[in-house]
């Protein structure tokens, strides 16, 4: 019994669906917990209420596994961040969603994989990492690109396609052009997950993602996301530019 149709038709060609029973499908997704080969494992539950996402509390689990400490203040501060921002719970050690809107179920499940890769992340550091200014780099490109052919951009924009996802700057146009940031594989799996519910949804929205940089964010995904963006480049400031005005003209 398919009880969430379209599901495989949305994401099949990034994430692996699969049907235990009539009330749970499996996802095996394409994010790994870093420094490993495991990948993150999303079930999707049937509910009389609507339907949970989850990731089994594999995340934790995991992340224990390596000497990680996933009740410290870090992670307890990131995941009151994550349910006031996101929907998103971290409960009894399990990352989980509850929601009954069906076509929330994609974009839900992309949220949860990415928050189990995170808390990984977080339980497992020892060092904080250094802020970058690659965002506010790429944000004085679209800034002056846009400036110069007298059309309005927005920033930090929550996108009308189903999860409400963010995109770092809109440029309005006949065709909007979403510009996605990408600092991890994660934010360029969500450049394409935003691509594909463009597509799904039939809007017009041409998505480019720029990647800090093919290391920083994997050169397998790299070289894949160009195959689910309308473009994936590596952030070269004159090359971004040229690419901008070629995309707007």
């Amino acid at each position: 019994m398919d009880f969430a149709p379209g599901l495989k038709q949305t994401i099949c060609s990034l994430f692996e669906v699969h049907e235990d029973s009539d009330s749970v499908q499996r996802i095996v997704t394409p994010l790994e917990y870093p420094g490993s080969s495991d990948k993150v494992v999303i079930r999707v539950r049937q509910r009389s209420h609507g339907f949970e996402i989850d990731e089994n509390g594999e995340a934790a689990l995991y992340a224990s596994m390596y000497g990680g400490d996933v009740d410290s203040e870090l992670v307890q501060r990131w995941a009151e961040e994550l349910s006031q921002t996101s929907g998103v719970d971290y409960s009894d050690e399990t990352l989980i969603a509850s929601l009954r809107d069906q076509r929330l179920i994609a974009p839900t499940i992309f949220q949860v994989a990415a928050a189990a890769q995170q808390l990984f992340a977080l339980a497992t550091s020892h060092k904080e990492r250094a802020a970058n200014d690659f965002k506010d780099r790429v944000a004085e490109v679209v800034a002056e690109i846009a400036g110069a052919l007298n059309l309005p951009y927005r920033s930090n924009v929550e996108l009308t396609i189903a999860g409400s996802m963010v995109a770092d700057h809109v440029i309005d146009h006949a065709t909007p052009l979403i510009v996605i940031a990408a600092s991890s594989a994660a934010r360029l799996l969500e450049a394409e997950v935003i691509h594909m519910q463009y597509l799904y949804t039939q809007q017009p929205g041409f998505v480019l993602a720029i990647a800090e940089s093919e290391q920083a964010v994997g050169k397998k995904q790299f070289k894949r996301a160009n195959f689910y963006t309308g473009k994936t480049v590596d952030f070269s400031p004159p090359d971004l530019k040229q690419l901008l005005r070629q995309q707007l003209h």
